[in-house]
């Protein structure tokens, strides 16, 4: 098929940006490197009326610390951001996953504003953005805001993000010293999008006991979700043991948010939870050696 006639323009500034989607809001749609919007064009899932390029804007396209987080631009791409050594430093998971996306020509061309706006819920970046309590940055004519990343998904391929907003950068703290990590996912070949994936992150006390623990996952339901209450059941216990490990897993399994999908049954995602949950900790503790 080919996509629904649109108009287009690639503005100069981002004022210009946001002007133009004051004036249409509904009727546009951003595009950037067009690794979601592009298919859904060609197959008439979303037939904007015009298509605002902001490629090229200045500023969207950097990485840079501000008080103690990490700010990604929006037009950052998946690529650039997995290998940018500042990035793999300060918030390790986040470079990770994004080097977990899709293949070599979608890393390249896919930015992570396009990711987060696009929400899909199997997607790495959304999942790894509400695992870490990340902030993203949107900006109007009217406004400009910071929205925490749980607030921000709201359902399947649907953002908080206004008509006339743009989301212009996301903000990622900085992790902590006494901090390490896991990241698993399960795909059906390289390269798709994950049936199940699991983010985690825990930070220890001096003794090496586990202080707090972030758990999210993505893929079980319409939004990447944290699994809070699981994660409340290491607190206190040893990473240096690893005989918590299986009562979190099975935890993470019982939550009620893994849902049926088509093809895929709520009982096998629950399984796939608590493997996928029990590596990602193995792999966070294997960080600590």
């Amino acid at each position: 098929m080919k996509p629904a006639r649109f108009s287009y323009e690639k503005p100069r500034t981002l004022d210009e940006a946001l002007a133009s989607l004051a004036a249409r809001r509904d009727g546009a749609k951003i595009i950037a490197g067009g690794q979601s919007l592009a298919p859904m064009l060609n197959m008439r899932l979303a037939q904007p009326g015009h298509l605002i390029d902001i490629n090229g804007l200045a500023g969207l396209d950097e990485i840079r610390m501000e008080d103690q987080r990490l700010v990604v631009g929006a037009l950052v791409s998946h690529a650039n951001l997995a290998r940018n050594d500042y990035a793999r430093r300060v918030c390790p998971l986040l470079a990770h996953a994004a080097a977990t996306i899709g293949h070599y020509v979608i890393r390249e061309r896919g930015t992570i504003g396009g990711s987060l706006a696009h929400a899909d819920p199997a997607a790495q970046l959304p999942l790894v953005a509400i695992a870490l309590d990340a902030e993203m940055e949107l900006v109007s004519t009217r406004r400009r805001r910071t929205i925490a990343a749980r607030d921000f998904v709201l359902s399947i391929f649907t953002t908080a993000i206004e008509p006339d907003e743009l989301l212009v950068a996301a903000q990622f703290p900085k992790a902590h010293p006494h901090e390490t990590w896991g990241f698993r996912l399960l795909a059906r070949r390289a390269g798709d999008f994950a049936i199940v994936a699991i983010a985690v992150v825990v930070s220890l006390n001096p003794d090496r006991r586990v202080a707090r623990l972030s758990l999210a996952a993505g893929g079980i339901g319409p939004v990447p979700v944290r699994l809070d209450a699981a994660g409340q059941g290491a607190i206190g216990a040893s990473i240096d043991e690893r005989n918590w490990m299986p009562a979190l897993a099975d935890a993470a399994a019982a939550d009620p948010d893994i849902e049926d999908a088509e093809g895929i049954p709520a009982v096998y995602r629950r399984d796939l939870v608590r493997a996928l949950v029990h590596d990602a900790l193995v792999d966070a503790v294997e960080r600590l050696r």
